[in-house]
């Protein structure tokens, strides 16, 4: 793997593709810096080197052009002080300024340039777009795993223009060594945990890891397309209808492969999506019309929790129930707290981004579990086996 260890970065200028998709509230303040902290080790070594820094990012989903509320001028001040010293801003990413910013920049100093999407090029992968970043440094780092399933120019497109010059950054590097960890070097028992809304979100990697796993806890909104796929009565919960012959073959081929598979066999039920609701409790297959199945129930907590310790590789991707809403984050804190147990007893945990890497922090157990991607699609595409655009770019 080609990393920034291989390099020094002394007199030279690292174009760094980071990840500072960060999430703002209305006063432009920033509510998570998850992924601004994760890139300082990779900053940190340029400057070490000698090297001077230009960052590159997107921000949001702007539409057509320049908005204020998705400017990465937003991101200074608290970057800033993240590095203990001020960092420039170029008001665009390939025009005048950040020509000339770029070209003025000395040893040890670091510049952000303006959101990338703000050039509908970046996003369409556009070759001459990517040229013109090239040319703003000598070195091209890729240390934004969140993007790496993406074609996009500073993504992908862009390292053709550094062909003995590319490198992925620390970020980059660990993402990829603990996919790979999880993927091809599982001490058993391994177990996936996988939540969330929907079943055909997840087929894919699903399929791939009934050939790796030990256990395979199923949870979240789409446990309830198995429960009716098997005949079950699920009131109003959540419901793909046309995956439930998909979700009776996903049974099948556990069991055809000796994959231990556990579904919720119980559930907190609500007669509305609110906090407010009333709730009781459920047989997953006995849900009466008018009520929704909103986070596993006791007995699967238990159940589950049980695998979980015991196991010493674990993946988790998705949610146990609406974790957001006080009443309906039992089931995905009691997992959390199962991997952090089987954690401190020697196992390996990777939390797979999205909503998992929210709820984990969300109960302040970031830190006591093994690894917490900061891709969610980026990881869910790699550990299905597809190719990551950002990844090739740099190995090839």
């Amino acid at each position: 793997m080609k990393t920034i260890d291989q390099i020094s970065f002394a007199g030279k200028k690292a174009l760094v593709r980071v990840d500072f998709n960060v999430p703002l509230d209305k006063d432009y303040n920033i509510t998570d810096d998850n992924r601004m902290t994760a890139a300082l080790p990779t900053i940190n070594k340029i400057l070490k080197d000698g090297g001077a820094v230009i960052l590159m990012s997107h921000l949001g989903r702007p539409k057509g052009g320049p908005e204020d509320k998705f400017s990465l001028k937003h991101l200074v001040p608290h970057l800033s002080d993240l590095l203990g010293q001020q960092v420039e801003f170029a008001d665009d990413c390939i025009g005048p300024e950040a020509v000339e910013k770029a070209g003025a920049l000395q040893s040890g100093e670091v510049l952000l340039l303006e959101n990338l999407r703000f050039y509908k090029e970046e996003e369409k992968g556009d070759v001459g777009f990517a040229e013109k970043l090239s040319k703003l440094g000598d070195i091209y780092v890729n240390d934004a795993f969140g993007t790496a399933h993406r074609a996009h120019a500073s993504t992908a497109v862009i390292a053709q223009f550094f062909p003995n010059a590319k490198y992925f950054g620390y970020l980059m590097a660990a993402e990829l060594a603990n996919a790979e960890k999880v993927l091809n070097g599982a001490v058993r028992p391994f177990t996936a945990i996988m939540g969330g809304a929907k079943v055909s979100d997840k087929i894919e990697l699903i399929e791939r890891l009934l050939d790796k796993v030990d256990s395979l806890i199923i949870g979240g909104g789409m446990a309830y397309t198995f429960a009716k796929a098997q005949g079950g009565k699920i009131g109003k919960s959540l419901v793909e209808e046309d995956k439930l012959g998909l979700a009776l073959e996903l049974i099948d081929k556990a069991k055809s492969k000796g994959v231990n598979l556990l579904l919720p066999t119980d559930s907190i039920v609500a007669d509305n999506f609110s906090n407010d609701a009333n709730t009781g409790i459920a047989q997953n297959n006995a849900i009466e019309d008018g009520w929704m199945g909103l986070d596993i129930g006791p007995d699967s907590i238990a159940e589950f929790s049980k695998v979980v310790e015991g196991s010493k590789t674990i993946l988790w991707n998705g949610p146990m129930g609406v974790f957001e809403m006080e009443k309906f984050e039992k089931g995905t804190k009691a997992i959390a707290d199962a991997v952090v147990k089987a954690t401190e007893n020697g196992a390996f945990s990777l939390i797979g981004g999205g909503d998992s890497a929210a709820a984990v922090a969300k109960f302040n157990l970031t830190d006591d579990v093994s690894y917490v991607s900061t891709g969610g699609g980026a990881l869910l595409e790699y550990m299905e086996g597809k190719e990551l655009p950002g990844v090739k770019a740099i190995n090839d």
